[in-house]
């Protein structure tokens, strides 16, 4: 079912948005508002609008600040690295330095305490992420495991703020596009207590059939796998058998959890008896290549899928999505490399094929 506009909103439910809320909410937040209200199992959560980022900058005046320091900067290089540190930094600061205006922190607090009641978690975990309304994969910030109201609120202007890290900013020198073109919403989603982790492609990455489904998975929350530190676990699934047609299981060493002291992710030594084992059960692996289909059929694409595997929760339940975008690589080898070369008279197309046989690339 379609959700209605609420144009006058500036935070909202999942349930609430969809894919046409991408220019509304950003990117991340419009696929995590489809996949919701499509019925698909996501974790509970609520989008801040690029329109109240957009207030932020007016209402503390520090979007007028930025613009005149970086018109008196002058032009920038891209070449420049150590002096886009020194912006980035300095930006940042100006940005989170700033106080939230009363009555925009109070609403945030108000969704916030929402989600915990909805949960039934007092100061719920929750992470707190960027999204654009352009796929910029690792360019913004990412806050995990974020419980109580001052801290999701401090998350969110640091989320903000990341829309001026080095590597954002030489992105747009380099583009040669406005220095503050990347305006972010932010997804607020409560934390999966992550058994095991990792990426979904609905196709084969190393070849491109879309027969097949290919999953990677690592123990605890799916960072290491993500960033590439740790070869995972993978699965080579075929879609129309679901039958599980390669495993190869990895020696794990090392994991990202959530320190119980700290409250902080970090990365620590996976247990020898643990290494060498598959970290996905066989109906997980089935589960979450159905759950694939169900995301490619709704898209009408391949889509390269983050997932989790809730330890507090009881099979199929724990089985979760966590985001969902067009997979890239052969999606634009298809458009870019078609099949067959135009021909003026069909019938010569295939004479030409019968003698020469099917050529695939």
């Amino acid at each position: 079912m379609m959700s209605t506009r609420h144009e006058n909103k500036e935070i909202y439910w999942f349930n609430e948005i969809g894919k046409e809320y991408n220019d509304q909410v950003g990117k991340k937040c419009a696929n995590l508002g489809e996949m919701t209200r499509t019925g698909l199992p996501v974790p509970e959560g609520f989008a801040l609008s690029i329109p109240m980022y957009e207030r932020f900058l007016e209402r503390t005046g520090v979007g007028e600040k930025v613009s005149q320091y970086m018109n008196d900067l002058g032009e920038l290089k891209k070449a420049e690295i150590t002096r886009l540190e020194e912006i980035s930094r300095h930006i940042r600061n100006m940005i989170e330095r700033q106080p939230m205006p009363k009555d925009m922190a109070t609403e945030i607090v108000s969704y916030y305490e929402q989600l915990c009641n909805q949960t039934g978690v007092h100061d719920v975990p929750v992470s707190v992420r960027s999204a654009g309304t352009a796929s910029r994969p690792g360019m913004f910030d990412t806050y995990l495991n974020i419980k109580g109201e001052e801290n999701v609120v401090d998350r969110v202007k640091k989320v903000w703020s990341s829309s001026f890290t080095p590597r954002a900013i030489s992105f747009r020198v380099d583009k040669e596009i406005p220095f503050d073109a990347d305006k972010l919403g932010v997804a607020v989603v409560k934390m999966v207590n992550a058994k095991t982790a990792g990426i979904m492609f609905t196709l084969n990455p190393a070849n491109g059939d879309p027969s097949k489904i290919l999953i990677e998975s690592n123990w605890g929350l799916g960072e290491s796998v993500v960033s590439g530190e740790m070869t995972p676990d993978s699965y080579l699934v075929d879609k129309v058998a679901l039958e599980i047609l390669r495993r190869t299981i990895s020696s794990k060493t090392s994991e990202c959890v959530v320190d119980p002291d700290t409250g902080e992710v970090v990365s620590t030594d996976i247990p020898a008896e643990r290494q060498n084992v598959q970290c996905l059960s066989d109906e997980e692996i089935l589960e979450l290549t159905r759950l694939g289909k169900l995301i490619e059929r709704h898209y009408g694409t391949p889509q390269d899928i983050e997932w989790a595997i809730d330890k507090d929760l009881p099979f199929p339940q724990n089985v979760l999505l966590l985001q969902s975008r067009p997979e890239t690589v052969w999606s634009r080898k298809k458009r870019e490399q078609p099949l067959f070369k135009p021909r003026d008279n069909v019938l010569e197309m295939m004479v030409e094929q019968l003698k020469e046989g099917l050529k695939l690339k």
